[in-house]
């Protein structure tokens, strides 16, 4: 209360100046329609995987080009499922978040507080190698053959991060548009790649062969299928992106569904056709052996012009970055909101009402990962903690189904649909710990027990330290920030 006397100075709040001037309430405002959700799922989707090395399904199938187009095929579907489900959740629920909002509906505090614990670590890690990943491209046309400095690595990746961390932190329109445009380019070159090789060389017998004999390969055995299922699937990562924006979007009931069923089938049919393509030109063995499948592709198909692949890799690192940090900034403020993050990260900027603490916040944890880039080696073993909370929020959708049946549900996923959901992310939580039990997984498992330690004094039992408040006043006249839903007369278009 203190906090936005001070923050009140210098404002009218006479009466009379009340019913002359309208109050705004202090929100995210809707400005994310229908284009830009499909930029944002299919900007988080497709990274640099799909240029760079697409091998891993090719590898475990044997080099059955039949197999590996089927896991391509069924990666897909299955990442539309749980997107579907997904979309019932933001329709009914249309809060920022995404799953720690609709874990903490479904299944109460504690699951949400150990996912935005999690997550608080692990994702931030992933956008500092993504960083660091576009870097490594970015600079590496200037060295040739030489390895690029790490300082300079690790400083451009840094000017990256806080570039895309100040844009999200200033304008959610101009993020927006920087996201589709960079989505645009990154959909152009694969639409190169897919149409370049079998337009160029599709009429090549020994490229035909590969696919009339698509099965005629040794069949892999069941455990070789379900690795080639896990490099699929995480080929697909980012389809749950768009429930993190769900407070922002245009009309949410029409468009989180309609958005869901663009973009994911798009990506789908885009990532066939790449692989195709790459079939046609290279063998099997080409292409599990080559260490950036899209560049040899290139040298192949399109000498002369070979450097646009490169350049495309840093595209598509840079919009999938861009699409990462923004959802990352939303689960912190809705986070804080909670009660389960310092309040000053569920402010906003009074002036362009973003999420600018929270921006800040995730933007410093992640260059945090950069300097000692080992670390990021560890979150590697944090894979399966998605599949997690993919289940638990899928598990919370059929809770609530049975607990809230009169919650309005604009639309409504096949009831099965989510059980499949949850029997696949239980196989894919458990697979890799059965088949390759290493002790990181046991640190990994410590590290997300650990939330107890603060989730019982700080949450649970909501103990307080008064100097924080002090801190967090002097931090919000600094940033310029103020609650959400407080009444103010901020210039918020």
């Amino acid at each position: 209360e203190k906090n936005r006397k001070k923050m009140g100075k210098g404002k009218s709040h006479d009466p009379k100046d009340g019913k002359r001037k309208e109050k705004a309430k202090m929100h995210l405002k809707r400005n994310i329609g229908y284009v830009d959700g499909v930029s944002f799922i299919i900007g988080s989707i497709v990274g640099a995987g799909i240029f760079v090395s697409p091998t891993g399904v090719l590898k475990h199938s044997l080099l059955n080009v039949g197999v590996a187009l089927t896991i391509w095929t069924a990666s897909g579907l299955v990442s539309l499922m749980g997107s579907l489900c997904y979309a019932e959740l933001g329709t009914a629920l249309p809060f920022s978040g995404g799953e720690y909002s609709h874990i903490k509906r479904g299944l109460g505090s504690l699951p949400a507080f150990i996912f935005i614990w999690t997550s608080t670590f692990t994702k931030p890690a992933s956008n500092a190698a993504r960083a660091l990943l576009f870097a490594e491209y970015a600079t590496q046309p200037f060295y040739g053959i030489c390895p690029a400095p790490e300082v300079l690595k690790k400083c451009l990746a840094l000017a990256v991060l806080w570039s895309l961390g100040i844009l999200n932190g200033c304008s959610v329109k101009m993020a927006a548009w920087v996201q589709t445009v960079f989505t645009l380019l990154k959909m152009m070159a694969l639409s190169v790649i897919a149409i370049g090789g079998i337009v160029l060389v599709g009429g090549r017998k020994e490229s035909l062969a590969r696919f009339e004999d698509a099965f005629s390969s040794e069949i892999p055995n069941a455990s070789q299928i379900a690795e080639a299922f896990f490099q699929g699937l995480y080929a697909y990562g980012g389809w749950w992106s768009l429930n993190y924006m769900a407070e922002e979007m245009k009309n949410p009931s029409r468009n989180i569904p309609l958005t869901v069923m663009t973009a994911v089938p798009a990506v789908i049919v885009f990532y066939l056709l790449v692989n195709i393509s790459y079939l046609t030109v290279l063998t099997p063995k080409e292409i599990v052996s080559s260490v950036a499948v899209a560049v040899t592709w290139a040298d192949r198909v399109i000498p002369s012009v070979a450097w646009i692949i490169p350049l495309s890799v840093a595209v598509s690192i840079f919009g999938a970055l861009n699409s990462s940090m923004f959802t990352l900034g939303r689960l912190s403020y809705a986070g804080s909101q909670s009660g389960h993050l310092p309040v000053l990260i569920s402010m906003l900027n009074v002036h362009s009402c973003t999420p600018a603490p929270a921006m800040i916040f995730s933007t410093t944890i992640a260059s945090i990962f950069i300097i000692p880039s080992d670390l990021i080696m560890l979150t590697n073993y944090f894979g399966f903690s998605a599949w997690l909370m993919i289940g638990l929020t899928c598990a919370s959708l059929i809770v609530l189904r049975y607990r809230e049946p009169h919650l309005h549900r604009p639309y409504k996923v096949f009831l099965p649909v989510p059980f499949v959901m949850v029997a696949m992310s239980s196989f894919l939580v458990l697979a890799p710990i059965v088949w390759s039990p290493n002790l990181q997984y046991v640190y990994a498992f410590l590290f997300m027990l650990g939330s107890l330690i603060v989730y019982l004094p700080f949450i649970h039992f909501k103990l307080h330290f008064a100097f924080l408040d002090k801190i967090t006043c002097h931090l919000q006249l600094l940033l310029e920030v103020s609650p959400a839903d407080e009444s103010t007369e901020s210039k918020c278009e």
